[in-house]
C-alpha cells in the first residue's frame, strides 16, 4: 500500500529531458485528453477572474510540457477580445518542438527551451507565471526555489495548479490511465504524481520558507490545489 503521509522523491520516467519525439508525441496528446478530462484547465480561469488579466500581459506557463494549457488559454482569451502574450518554458526539446508545431496557428504563443531555475529566466520578465502539473516534479527544497524564482520573475501574480495526495486520487488516476492509456510511461507517471504531490500544510510551510506571504490556496475538482501567490 503506498504511503501518503508525506511526499516520495520517487522519479518520473518523464523527468528525462533526453527524450525523443518517438516517447514525447503520443504522450502529450494523451496527457492533453487526461486534463480535458479532469478539467484541469478551470483552475486557471478561476485565477485568471481573481488576478484580473488585462489587455497587453504576459503569461508564462513553465514546465508546459506540449504546450496544452498555453492553447487552451489563448482560445480563451480570444473568445474575451484580450490581447495577451503567452510563453511556455520547458527542458525537454522534443517537448518544445511538439508544442511549437501544435502551436502554429497560436501566434500569441512562443516557447523558450530551458531549465526554468537557470539565468535564461529573468526577474520581472512576464506579468503571471503559471503551472500545471508540473511543481510536484521537485523536492521541498527545490520547490521552495522553484516557487521563489516564480514570484520573482511574475510581476503581478504566480498561479500552481497541481496535485493533492489523496488514496481517492491515486487510485482514480489508475483506473483512469488503464482504461484510456497506451503508454506505460503515463500509467506509472500519473501515480507517481499523485504520491510526490501535496497536502495543504505542506504547502504553507513551503510557501513561508520560500518567504512568500500573499497568497490563496483553493481546493479544487479533481483533487487539484490552487496556489495564487499576489505581488
Amino acid at each position: 500500500m503506498p504511503n501518503f503521509s508525506k511526499r516520495s522523491t520517487e522519479d518520473e520516467m518523464m523527468d528525462d529531458f533526453s527524450l525523443g519525439a518517438e516517447v514525447i508525441d503520443p504522450i502529450m496528446d494523451e496527457l492533453e485528453v487526461v486534463n480535458k478530462l479532469l478539467g484541469g484547465y478551470t483552475v486557471f480561469f478561476d485565477a485568471f477572474k481573481r488576478i484580473g488579466i488585462k489587455d497587453g500581459m504576459t503569461i508564462s506557463d513553465w514546465g508546459c510540457g506540449g504546450g496544452d494549457s498555453l492553447r487552451v488559454i489563448a482560445k480563451w482569451a480570444r473568445k474575451r477580445n484580450l490581447r495577451i502574450s503567452l510563453v511556455g518554458v520547458d527542458a525537454t526539446a522534443s517537448a518544445v518542438e511538439y508544442a511549437r508545431t501544435k502551436a502554429s496557428l497560436y501566434p500569441e504563443i512562443s516557447f523558450i527551451h530551458a531549465d526554468v531555475l537557470s539565468g535564461e529566466l529573468k526577474p520581472g520578465q512576464f506579468d503571471v507565471v503559471i503551472s500545471s502539473l508540473f511543481s510536484h516534479h521537485f523536492q521541498d527544497e527545490a520547490w521552495i526555489n522553484l516557487v521563489a524564482k516564480m514570484a520573482e520573475c511574475g510581476t503581478k501574480a504566480v498561479v500552481i495548479n497541481d496535485l493533492h495526495r489523496h488514496w481517492f486520487a491515486y487510485h482514480s488516476i489508475g483506473v483512469l490511465t488503464k482504461v484510456f492509456s497506451r503508454s506505460e510511461m503515463v500509467k506509472h507517471d500519473s501515480k507517481v504524481s499523485v504520491l510526490r504531490s501535496f497536502r495543504r500544510e505542506e504547502l504553507e510551510a513551503m510557501l513561508l520558507k520560500a518567504g512568500l506571504k500573499n497568497y490563496s490556496i483553493r481546493w479544487m475538482w479533481a483533487f487539484r490545489w490552487q496556489v495564487i501567490i499576489y505581488k
